[in-house]
């Protein structure tokens, strides 16, 4: 004899129910699955870009949106999007809270390293999928060209020096610390408004050196107003072949501020692949090469996801050993 409960048959067919729904939602989750890895993307991504219009990374970002879609590298378009301040946190964080968003990605500068490590930003390297570095802006080591400074021996031989930075966290002033340090001379930092303000200052001798961006300051080396002593670049620049490296000059300075590009952390395997691929791609055509390597005298590179996470680390330990120099 079978005891039967009230509602027996209700409750079947509410058990039936449910186990049909999760055998078709499972269903679905692989079909969800493999849609990623063979149409992604099925949407429109955005590249956030944490300064506002006009500025490096929104150059460095429009032009990646430009060969993307002219190029037809995606099957659909590359949006730029800016989101400054919070000296790029406001960007950052929007990029690091979409985790697993593959629709979403960011430019990155050194504020990317610097600001979590001054607190300015909750969002950690760590909350980011590398994606791909395409190019490297290096530093110049620049003096006015009737100063009578040559090399780095003529530096240390004047003990104190006065040279110009916008502000104590940036590569310039890191630079300035690391040179000081290395020849063991007196660097006095002046602040600016702006790296053109920099540059004005010392052309009109009221500062020593500066540390330029190469985009900064070609044009007055090849007016022949500024004069360049080394550069911060692992190798010579196509542009400057007559100028040493700080390393082969015997110094430990040596940096670059890294263009590329981030997704958010959990990124599907598939998605990253793809835009890893797409970058390479960036890196390697002609309008990226005339229009921004060549413009800006960069240092063409291609650091992919893998050799990218490798580097983060030591980038950011980079900067967290500078930030303990000038705390001290």
């Amino acid at each position: 004899m079978v005891t039967r409960c009230p509602g027996d048959k209700t409750f079947g067919r509410k058990l039936m129910r449910k186990s049909i729904f999760a055998v078709a939602m499972a269903a679905c989750g692989l079909f969800a699955t493999s849609a990623i890895a063979a149409d992604y993307p099925e949407r429109d991504v955005t590249l956030i870009v944490q300064s506002s219009p006009g500025g490096g990374s929104d150059i460095i970002a429009r032009t990646i949106a430009r060969i993307v879609n002219e190029g037809k590298l995606s099957s659909t378009q590359m949006l730029v999007e800016n989101k400054p301040g919070g000296g790029g946190a406001i960007a950052y964080n929007y990029v690091a809270q979409r985790k697993g968003d593959p629709y979403v990605m960011g430019t990155i500068a050194t504020s990317f390293f610097v600001a979590p490590l001054m607190g300015q930003s909750p969002a950690k390297v760590e909350d980011f999928q590398p994606i791909a570095v395409i190019a490297g802006d290096p530093f110049i080591l620049v003096v006015e060209a009737k100063s009578g400074i040559a090399t780095l021996d003529d530096i240390k031989a004047k003990k104190v020096l006065r040279i110009g930075n916008t502000g104590p966290v940036t590569d310039p002033a890191l630079l300035a610390v690391s040179l000081g340090n290395e020849l063991g001379i007196e660097v006095r930092p002046v602040p600016f408004n702006g790296d053109g303000e920099v540059t004005t200052a010392l052309l009109g001798g009221h500062i020593d050196l500066q540390f330029g961006n190469a985009s900064e300051v070609m044009a007055q080396i090849e007016a022949g107003r500024l004069k360049p002593v080394a550069v911060t670049s692992p190798e010579r620049l196509a542009s400057l072949p007559d100028v040493p490296t700080f390393k082969e000059l015997g110094s430990d300075i040596e940096l670059m501020l890294y263009r590329g590009v981030v997704m958010p952390k959990d990124m599907p395997a598939e998605a990253v692949a793809f835009w890893e691929d797409v970058m390479k791609k960036v890196s390697e055509s002609d309008i990226w090469k005339t229009q921004y390597v060549e413009r800006n005298n960069s240092v063409p590179l291609y650091w992919d996801a893998d050799e990218f996470a490798r580097r983060v680390p030591e980038i950011s330990k980079l900067y967290a050993d500078y930030l303990t120099t000038i705390q001290k």
